[in-house]
């Protein structure tokens, strides 16, 4: 055998090797328009382009879509077969995409220790039929940031802790109040977000905190009698008439409370940097009031998970785990002011300290005042009866008959996908 052609092949084989291990694998993340120019959006770029950066085996090619319409485009690509390898959703809409085969299991990817160092609700929210599909970057919850400076000049006493929070009855004088001394609409409650996801996160923790529910989460097999049950009906009739009288449901802007046209906004972490910017020290985070019985906030947030499609899951599993890694969350946290998924994060950050500007949402997470939007496939069919619900009750339509046809609706796809019982 020629020997030079030996020497040859040898070197054309190395040749090969050698360009092969230096194309790096590409891992596409999908992820929704509001991680796009804002400051969340900019925090996390510069997350993935640490990542692309320090790891020459592994790049993220990030690519953004717009947030309406965001889970029509899942499930057009799951359909085609062309999902990325790392999607980025909201929390509760994880159990549909399981149950339809677009996710595959990360169990194998994170660590004990890392695991348990995510808050629980983190991981109660990523799991579904005993097993780990997503993790996320942040927590969420629900407050009211106040002006201090209107609130003050109004004597009006703002609560400082859990025990203190305002009742409904107590909430609704002081906006009454408010509305005398000249604000036509006291309390901004972002209409301006458009019917979707919030009318569901935002509003149903009202209605949940007089004893309804989405759902009987008992049995998740019906919405009939829990959605449209008396209680349920309570809450959103006292939602209704809060909204109607002092709030403005057809506001178009973001504006209303950094200007001082409402006294009170009803919103998440989220708004913290905008809000300490435009008001600095007059800025002032009260308590969840307990409209009903008791106080509840929504939790959970979007998260990342590895698709059915990707064809490299354990480097997808390194890029998740870079992702929502202890310092990534810290720097997602310091910078955008959501609220930290893991606790060693909450630990080293100065805003989620008890004393903390922000430490009350780790308050309400801890103390049982959170609550996870229902653990079922069904959610997405929910959320969007629910949400239709609350633009027509906003609007006067009668809380009875407009429950009543959301829970019908619900009803309706679960007994079309046999109650989602797991295949």
């Amino acid at each position: 055998m020629n020997t030079k052609l030996l020497l040859l092949g040898a070197l054309s084989i190395l040749g090969t090797s050698a360009a092969q291990s230096t194309t790096p694998i590409s891992i596409s993340l999908w992820v929704h328009s509001s991680r796009d120019n804002n400051v969340e959006g900019n925090t996390f770029k510069t997350i993935v382009k640490k990542f692309n950066a320090t790891n020459k085996d592994i790049q993220i090619d990030l690519i953004g879509l717009p947030q309406g319409g965001y889970n029509e485009q899942v499930d057009a690509a799951a359909l085609g077969n062309t999902l990325p390898c790392i999607l980025d959703f909201d929390g509760p809409n994880l159990y549909n995409y399981v149950y339809t085969n677009k996710l595959l299991p990360i169990d194998q990817y994170i660590s004990a220790a890392d695991k348990a160092d995510f808050l629980p609700s983190i991981i109660r929210q990523g799991t579904y039929n005993k097993k780990l599909y997503s993790l996320g970057q942040f927590e969420s919850g629900l407050a009211l940031w106040g002006n201090r400076k209107i609130l003050r000049q109004a004597g009006i006493n703002i609560p400082n802790s859990l025990k203190t929070a305002w009742t409904g009855s107590k909430f609704i004088a002081i906006l009454e109040y408010l509305q005398k001394r000249g604000r036509k609409y006291p309390l901004d409650m972002k209409f301006n977000y458009g019917k979707g996801e919030w009318f569901t996160y935002g509003f149903a923790p009202i209605m949940q905190s007089f004893g309804g529910d989405l759902i009987n989460r008992q049995t998740y097999s019906s919405a009939v009698g829990t959605l449209d049950g008396a209680l349920a009906i309570k809450g959103m009739t006292y939602f209704q008439k809060m909204v109607q009288k002092y709030v403005n449901i057809k506001a178009k802007t973001d504006s209303d409370f950094v200007n001082g046209k409402a006294a009170i906004s009803y919103t998440g972490s989220w708004a913290y940097v905008d809000y300490k910017k435009a008001l600095k020290n007059d800025l002032v985070l009260i308590p969840m009031p307990r409209f009903g019985q008791k106080a509840v906030t929504a939790s959970g947030s979007w998260n990342f998970g590895i698709s059915s499609n990707c064809p490299t899951p354990d480097a997808a599993g390194k890029v998740l785990n870079y992702l929502v890694n202890s310092q990534s969350v810290l720097t997602m946290s310091d910078l955008s002011g959501t609220v930290p998924s893991r606790k060693s994060s909450i630990a080293k950050s100065k805003n989620y300290q008890p004393n903390g500007e922000l430490g009350l949402y780790i308050q309400q997470l801890a103390t049982g005042v959170s609550l996870e939007r229902p653990v079922t496939p069904a959610y997405p069919v929910i959320s969007k009866a629910f949400a239709d619900a609350v633009e027509a009750i906003s609007e006067g339509s009668p809380v009875q008959r407009i429950l009543t046809k959301a829970a019908k609706l619900i009803d309706e796809d679960l007994n079309k996908n046999n109650g989602y019982k797991p295949r």
